[in-house]
């Protein structure tokens, strides 16, 4: 099944947002531990933009994404990240 499933379907995406928005609401760690921020820049993005609090990478992409995080991150404070 993994040739046919892609995480950054629209319709994951969502599901994903809301559970850590409503993990948030209700003062929970949300994380997530997976291929895709690895694989996915733009994935791991979007988890930041979601305002999750943890997210689990590959060895090998450690640095790439953390500091892709650290730069969304800052764009988010600059914009006045109303989340938090």
């Amino acid at each position: 099944m993994a040739h046919v499933f892609d995480e950054r379907d629209p319709g994951v995406m969502e599901l994903i947002g809301r559970v850590v928005e409503g993990a948030r609401r209700n003062g929970r760690h949300s994380g997530i531990c997976g291929q895709a921020p690895s694989d996915y820049p733009e994935f791991a993005a979007f988890l930041v933009e979601q305002g999750i609090d943890s997210i689990s990478l590959n060895p090998d992409s450690i640095l790439k994404i953390t500091m892709r995080v650290l730069e969304m991150e800052e764009e988010l404070a600059q914009q006045g990240d109303k989340r938090r």
